[in-house]
């Protein structure tokens, strides 16, 4: 076994990237305030093919040295919008044909694990403040809420590891792990 070479990862140029058949799931980044977190965003989308990023609110964005820290580059290669309002955005995205998952602890929240996302179907996954999570009016708005179990004591991740979690698993289950980038 041995660590494979830059050469050897067969990484896509950002013109490759570009063309390249998308996933059908958007990420909506709800008041973000850390650009450290965005740039993580970013960089997450990038490596799933994830077709468009959301920012949204207070959320940053590019370009800044501090999302670009973390990014290494996805800003160029992931499609952004940028909306003063979440709301409008997923009101956008709604019309456009997309389930909304708000990522959110609720009394009424399915386990990221049992939820089994359809292949027909594309999705809008939401991520919150990071101590204020999603807003109400969003979660109100959702298709879905989906609540990543956890056994600790804090209950709480970091947006960019639960983004990683989510967007992971839902490209799993979407198949999308199964072809060749």
């Amino acid at each position: 076994m041995k660590k494979l070479s830059m050469e050897e990862l067969n990484r896509l140029s950002v013109e490759e990237y570009k063309r390249k058949d998308k996933s059908p799931i958007v990420i909506v980044l709800d008041n973000v305030r850390s650009l450290n977190n965005v740039g993580s965003a970013f960089r997450t989308s990038d490596a799933f093919l994830i077709k468009k990023i959301y920012l949204c609110g207070i959320t940053g964005k590019p370009p800044h040295r501090e999302i670009q820290k973390t990014a290494l580059g996805a800003t160029e290669s992931v499609d952004w919008e940028y909306f003063d309002s979440t709301l409008v955005a997923i009101k956008k995205l709604k019309e456009d044909g997309y389930k909304i998952c708000s990522l959110e602890q609720t009394d009424q929240s399915v386990p990221l694990h049992t939820f089994n996302p359809q292949q027909e179907d594309k999705y809008a996954l939401i991520f919150g403040n990071e101590v204020f999570g999603v807003e109400e009016k969003l979660i109100k708005e959702s298709d879905y809420v989906i609540e990543i179990p956890q056994l600790g004591t804090k209950h709480s991740l970091n947006i960019s590891v639960s983004l990683g979690i989510a967007i992971w698993d839902f490209t799993f289950k979407l198949g999308n792990l199964d072809s060749e980038p």
